[in-house]
């Protein structure tokens, strides 16, 4: 089944603004400023940093359940550091910091199943491109 995102920009770069719609019901508005600045509404990056937060939090908990170890809850933020370089804006580092509270598992393994999910989850594997990708993972407690 393919996954629908839709854009719309108005405007020039800087004065300019945009819509999105991910699906059919998840939206937000976007500018140069909520960007490149600090200004209000989304960008791309945030939803970059959603999607790879919410795909790896799934591989993980389906790698640790068909490990035999059904986590209670696995929690990732992905920050993702957009600079802009010689060559234009790149996304340079994508920082994923999970934390799993999974009865019976030790951080050992967890780590493990980690740092398989963070190579094999479909986002990750379609941000190959990012220079740097880095996990920190630990288990709650």
């Amino acid at each position: 089944m393919p996954s629908i995102g839709t854009a719309k920009w108005e405007g020039d770069l800087k004065s300019g603004r945009g819509e999105f719609v991910a699906g059919e019901s998840i939206g937000g508005n976007y500018s140069f400023k909520s960007r490149f600045e600090d200004g209000d509404g989304a960008n791309p990056e945030q939803l970059i940093g959603a999607a790879h937060a919410a795909c790896f939090s799934m591989a993980l908990s389906n790698m640790l359940a068909e490990a035999g170890h059904t986590p209670q809850s696995v929690e990732t933020t992905a920050k993702v550091t957009l600079k802009l370089l010689d060559s234009g804006p790149t996304i340079t580092k994508i920082e994923l910091t999970t934390v799993g509270t999974v009865p019976g598992l030790d951080e050992a393994a967890f780590l493990e199943h980690a740092e398989a999910a963070k190579a094999g989850c479909p986002v990750s594997k379609a941000l190959a491109g990012v220079e740097e990708i880095t996990l920190d993972a630990s288990l709650a407690g």
